[in-house]
């Protein structure tokens, strides 16, 4: 039996429950063979003192979107995913709304992967663009 692509979107984001993801109201909307994008509330919550999108909440955002990418696409009875670095260069800032974070795959190795995550708001103008570096390792056996 296949799973819906609404049933794997609902199963992502029941995972981020209690997690940084959940804080942050980052949620998956979507997803293909080589992406994934999800969405995060542009709110005072995530805002830095001066009332723009905080570039921190910006680089929580790539990083959830960019290592949870590289989690669907493996085993995860045998291996897990963790970051290995992440840059972000800011572009433009952004008050309300919700921003965007695509992020494809520029190589997706057996052990290390590298992606590429653009930020952009509901009109499409890119925020930010970020490089993530993560890498499957093997589950300890019990």
């Amino acid at each position: 039996m296949s799973i819906t692509k609404t049933e794997v979107l609902q199963k992502a984001n029941a995972a981020s429950k209690n997690t940084l993801m959940e804080t942050l109201d980052i949620e998956i909307v979507d997803y293909g063979h080589d992406f994934l994008v999800a969405r995060m509330p542009v709110t005072p919550k995530v805002h830095q003192p001066d009332g723009v999108l905080h570039g921190g909440a910006t680089a929580a955002l790539a990083e959830s979107v960019g290592s949870f990418a590289s989690h669907i696409f493996i085993d995860t009875e045998k291996m897990f995913v963790r970051g290995l670095e992440i840059t972000a260069n800011h572009i433009k800032s952004v008050s309300e709304g919700f921003v965007y974070a695509k992020a494809t795959f520029l190589h997706k190795g057996r052990t290390t992967q590298l992606l590429d995550i653009r930020i952009t708001d509901a009109d499409d103008n890119l925020i930010s663009i970020c490089r993530l570096s993560t890498i499957s390792l093997p589950k300890k056996k019990a």
